[in-house]
Formats: C-alpha cells, sequence, structure tokens
C-alpha cells in the first residue's frame, strides 16, 4: 500500500512538472524581449532605431488587455498610445505571432506615395516601424473563449497624418 501511494506521488509530481515546464515555456514566449525582438527587427530592416520597453506602457497595455479578457473583441483602447491589437482563436498565439502578423503588412505599404494598396492595411505596420516611437509595452491574454487577445502601445504614437513612417 505505501509503495504504492509513493509511486502516485511520484506520477503527480511528474505530472506538475511538466504543466510548470509548459507554462514557462508559454510565459517565455511572450516576455518583453519577445515582443521587442520582432519590432527591432523590422525596423533595422528599414534603418529605424530601436525600441525600449517601457513599463508605464506596458502596464498601460496591460490593464487594457485585462478588460478584454470577458469579450476579447478587437476593439482599441483610445488611450494616449499609438497601438496594435491581434486577436487570435485556435492556437496559444505568442508575442512573435502577433508581431509578425502586422509586420507581414509591409507588402501593403508603397513608401513613395505613403499610402497602403486599395483594399488592404497596413497601419499596423507603419506603426512598428514609425522612426520616432521609441518605447513599447505589451500585454497578452487568454480571454474566457480560450482566444488570445495581445496589445502593444507605442510611445510616442506614430501614424500621424501627412508623415512617413521613416
Amino acid at each position: 500500500m505505501c509503495s504504492m501511494a509513493i509511486s502516485k506521488l511520484a506520477l503527480c509530481l511528474a505530472c506538475i512538472m511538466v504543466r510548470l515546464a509548459m507554462t514557462k515555456q508559454t510565459l517565455a514566449q511572450n516576455s518583453a524581449q519577445d515582443f521587442i525582438n520582432p519590432h527591432n527587427s523590422a525596423r533595422s530592416a528599414v534603418g529605424v532605431g530601436q525600441v525600449t520597453w517601457d513599463a508605464t506602457v506596458a502596464a498601460y497595455a496591460q490593464n487594457y488587455a485585462n478588460q478584454r479578457i470577458g469579450d476579447c473583441q478587437l476593439v482599441h483602447s483610445g488611450g494616449p498610445y499609438g497601438e496594435n491589437i491581434f486577436w487570435g482563436s485556435g492556437a496559444e498565439f505568442t508575442a512573435a505571432d502577433a508581431v509578425n502578423s502586422w509586420v507581414s503588412e509591409k507588402q501593403y505599404y508603397d513608401y513613395a506615395s505613403n499610402t497602403c494598396a486599395a483594399g488592404k492595411q497596413c497601419g499596423h505596420y507603419t506603426q512598428v516601424v514609425w522612426r520616432s516611437s521609441t518605447s513599447i509595452g505589451c500585454a497578452r491574454v487568454k480571454c474566457n473563449s480560450g482566444a488570445i487577445f495581445i496589445i502593444c502601445n507605442y510611445k510616442p504614437a506614430g501614424n500621424i497624418v501627412g508623415q512617413w513612417p521613416y
């Protein structure tokens, strides 16, 4: 009886360790650096300086993301920062997934005319590479529905009408 209890305890501990390892991996894929790296890669590609993490902006992003947990709607916060939002369902979408989604709009941006292709979006991309945006703060939450909501805020805001991003 005692050896059976020890076996069950060992199995239980092994399961807990696997779950902790998986949780750490998920968190590790959504750290500040996991948001910064793809931003700076896209910015470097067009000769724009790097962004850094801003704890105040990140707190704003986290507060707003927490407000979206109940409905997971793609609704902008209307706050004082530039903002990109992402929603995904059916997978554990990460920081890199969101930023890469925004950067994928590069194909629709025409620098010469500073416009997006007809019927396409490119404002998420231009915010990522906006020269005067020098700091970011981002957050990721899992909504009650199981979907993922990710937000990045930019200081100062970009996408100013009549100005080029870089």
